[in-house]
């Protein structure tokens, strides 16, 4: 069933959240030249950051509670409507080629399905029955993170999906950009980044997208550091899948090793160009297949592997 707010009420709503706020200073803006108003817009734009600075316990505390699950073989799920939804589509998607991990593993979901993507889809947000669908198509277990994302805070599919993800007992986060919201109410981890009022009023994908696409870079990316899928800062399990990717792998073979090309080019033709494992067999004077080993028993970890083949 899609939800039937009366129009006086929701307008009402939407003029009580800081992300919908006018702001009169701002009403002659198409009049000015447009050196100013760009000039406005990367003032507001750096105000993002220090927002989202002041969220970082909450930001941290979500990390841990999201990689211990992971570490489990837990998902991360991330769920909204229109610009949301499609920022943790983008997140999910880059998953893979940057720390390779299964598509499976980090999923995005967008209320009205892939076709959301580049069209609205009337309706679709407003759908508490489209979150728990779309939920209960991934068989969602307790070690599983659903991340609701939704910049007013409001949006009955992203609270919906918190809701029912914590019923079936998921852990869930709720990221919106208003505080008080019903999203980090309804979500265990609650991260409200308040960035203030937009340049265009209401146009949420400036500022809100802004905080949202940082926010869900350090979920994903501090969780996958976490989880042993770097080496310092580097990249480790990086899937070379065309030739800048196979470029920056051998890069990143130097840079781990110090090796010579001719060194790094056999250690990656003995592991089948995996990064990780040519790391191992250039520092632990291993072969491919004694490279794979250590790295399974250490559950991927290459810091792990290095002290037990150097044990």
């Amino acid at each position: 069933m899609t939800s039937t707010s009366n129009p006086r009420d929701l307008r009402a709503e939407l003029e009580s959240l800081t992300t919908e706020a006018f702001r009169p200073e701002l009403a002659g803006i198409d009049q000015l030249p447009t050196p100013d108003i760009a000039r406005l817009m990367n003032a507001e734009d750096a105000t993002v950051a220090a927002a989202v600075a002041r969220r970082l316990p909450e930001i941290s505390a979500a990390v841990d509670a999201v990689a211990e699950r992971m570490g489990r073989g837990g998902r991360l799920i991330y769920m909204g409507a229109g610009t949301a939804g499609r920022l943790g589509v983008l997140d999910a998607s880059e998953c893979p080629p940057t720390f390779n991990t299964d598509p499976s593993q980090v999923v995005g979901l967008i209320a009205g399905g892939p076709t959301a993507m580049v069209t609205s889809v009337e309706g679709a947000e407003d759908s508490r029955e489209l979150a728990e669908a779309d939920l209960d198509a991934l068989s969602l277990t307790a070690d599983d993170t659903v991340v609701g994302v939704s910049a007013s805070g409001r949006t009955p599919y992203a609270i919906a999906a918190v809701e029912h993800a914590r019923g079936l007992g998921a852990l869930t986060i709720g990221l919106s950009c208003n505080e008080h919201s019903a999203l980090a109410a309804a979500a265990e981890h609650g991260i409200e980044v308040v960035v203030g009022p937009e340049l265009l009023t209401g146009s949420t994908r400036l500022k809100a997208g802004t905080a949202q696409k940082l926010v869900l870079n350090m979920l994903s990316t501090i969780t996958m550091i976490r989880l042993g899928k770097t080496y310092g800062n580097l990249m480790v399990d990086v899937r070379a899948s065309n030739d800048k990717l196979r470029a920056r792998s051998r890069r990143i073979v130097a840079l781990a090793t110090g090796a010579d090309d001719t060194e790094i080019e056999r250690a990656l033709a003995a592991t089948d160009g995996e990064v990780k494992n040519a790391i191992l067999v250039v520092l632990a004077g291993v072969d491919g297949p004694t490279a794979a080993r250590l790295l399974e028993e250490s559950g991927g970890r290459l810091r792990a592997a290095l002290t037990t083949a150097g044990g």
